[in-house]
């Protein structure tokens, strides 16, 4: 089959980039935007061709799901040999759980979706919930970016630093970071309110004296970021930190707290499109991903495994 790499509306830049790598011209997917809201999405010709959808569903999330899906239905009535839709983040992947009686599983939902609307095979990178692959019934592959940014990481670190996971679910991708850099992990407890109301419980590890390195999968308000910063402030840890996250959403938080308080440099990306910078004077630099999702992507068409591109689980 021959490849054929669509870009949808969500970050077309990615794709590009992607495509330039990869030697192939992205498809742009026509969408359509009616005045009520609706969107109508047009592909060209597919028949019996590999195809990836490039599409992350960062904000406007809905929006960009929504699109994704009509991509995917498209290729299928097109006749597409096989539907790889390419995820860079996974939105909604935070609700994969009830928290109380009465709660959706989005998660769940949407990834019926994506299966239903035709995809053969998802590419996510660094996804929030580790139990992805459970939530589709079509093959899951979960890359991650920690080498990336790990390689972004070592120019900024000093041989006292250490790894802190701002909470438990972050525990895994922390311990990744450890073993490429080096480095011991030291782990907040939190608890989370709201989306902008965290509280800290305890710091498991020693941060005194000590530059230290936050790593997450995503930075939405900073409100994690800025419990577990002030966290490891208290326990005398230097004040000169660095955060690395894979998805830098940059949501405005509804307070007038900084988003990025104490630290010297934030580490993001490009899974999800430029976002207008928070207010702060903190510096922050953007990764690329298009080699990795290239790479992923080539691996596919050609049938060679991903082992090495993988998240570490």
């Amino acid at each position: 089959m021959t490849l054929s790499l669509l870009s949808g509306s969500a970050h077309p830049q990615l794709g590009q980039v992607i495509g330039e790598i990869l030697g192939v011209t992205p498809t742009v997917c026509e969408v359509e935007r009616f005045p009520d809201g609706e969107l109508q999405v047009k592909v060209g010709p597919l028949q019996d061709r590999d195809v990836y959808i490039v599409q992350p569903t960062g904000p406007p999330v809905n929006d960009h799901m929504v699109e994704l899906l009509l991509s995917i239905d498209a290729c299928r009535r097109e006749n597409a040999g096989r539907i790889t839709a390419v995820i860079p983040y996974l939105g909604y992947a935070r609700q994969d759980r009830r928290t109380a009686s009465g709660q959706s599983v989005a998660a769940q939902v949407f990834a019926r979706a994506i299966t239903t609307s035709g995809a053969d095979r998802v590419v996510v990178v660094d996804p929030h919930t580790p139990t992805v692959e459970t939530l589709f019934n079509v093959p899951v592959e979960v890359l991650t970016a920690v080498p990336v940014l790990a390689t972004a990481l070592e120019e900024h670190i000093g041989e006292d630093a250490v790894i802190v996971a701002p909470d438990l679910g972050a525990v895994k991708l922390a311990e990744h970071y450890g073993s490429v850099l080096g480095r011991t992990v030291v782990i907040v407890r939190k608890t989370r309110y709201s989306g902008t109301e965290v509280n800290v419980e305890e710091v498991v590890g020693d941060v005194a004296g000590r530059h230290v390195i936050i790593v997450d999968d995503m930075i939405s308000t900073g409100a994690t970021i800025r419990a577990a910063a002030g966290a490891v402030l208290e326990r005398g840890a230097l004040p000169d930190m660095v955060v690395a996250a894979t998805h830098g959403l940059l949501v405005p938080a509804n307070n007038a707290d900084p988003v990025f308080p104490k630290i010297r440099r934030v580490l993001i990306t490009d899974s999800v499109a430029a976002r207008p910078t928070p207010d702060t004077d903190v510096p922050l630099e953007v990764v690329s991903i298009a080699p990795l999702l290239a790479d992923g992507i080539d691996r596919l068409h050609q049938g060679r495994p991903l082992d090495d591109l993988a998240m570490r689980r």
